[in-house]
């Protein structure tokens, strides 16, 4: 058990019956009235996000999740595997569980695999990735002074604006948390 009072961001808790890992937390001392902290939890089965109040000092599970490396191997229909580069124990993930980090998935691409106890709760992307751009219109001479931006495609299938200067061919750093232009790379 855990008190709220030593949140941290990027901690995770056990609270009613899920798996959730905190975004962001607030100490509060109203004036009148006891003490609380306000939280901002990711629930890590479902992907969704709450906000939630705690009383001061009041006591959560801390869930014990396990990061382990692992390797995008393919995907199979559906399910898109993983290997264990240790063991080479290989694993499945459904498409829909997913989802949002298939956007930045290559094939060989290293990745950390959240497990808690036995069970697979998701993928943990890098904070950047390395993605070729295969469609976006060619830029002109002399756009560059605008600072405008155009849409790219990238060849994991993700859309994003960047610079008028990029070019078909070119390889991009990609922010995975907001699935935005970083630099060339």
């Amino acid at each position: 058990m855990i008190s709220v009072n030593d949140f941290k961001t990027g901690l995770t808790i056990e609270v009613d019956n899920g798996i959730w890992r905190v975004l962001d937390f607030q100490h509060v001392k109203p004036g009148k009235g006891a003490a609380f902290v306000r939280s901002k939890l990711k629930n890590l089965r479902t992907g969704a996000v709450q906000e939630k109040t705690f009383r001061a000092g009041e006591k959560v599970g801390k869930a014990q999740i396990d990061n382990r490396k692992m390797q995008y191997l393919y995907a199979s229909g559906d399910q898109h595997v993983f290997m264990d580069q240790e063991s080479y124990d290989q694993i499945e993930l459904p498409a829909d569980a997913i989802e949002y980090e298939l956007k930045f998935l290559k094939e060989n691409m290293e990745v950390h695999i959240m497990m808690y106890q036995s069970e697979t709760l998701g993928v943990e992307l890098p904070n950047t990735v390395e993605l070729e751009v295969t469609e976006t219109e060619p830029g002109i001479k002399g756009d560059t002074a605008s600072g405008g931006t155009k849409p790219a495609i990238l060849e994991t299938g993700l859309s994003v604006q960047v610079p008028f200067f990029i070019n078909q061919g070119d390889r991009l750093i990609i922010n995975t948390a907001e699935a935005s232009y970083v630099s060339r790379a």
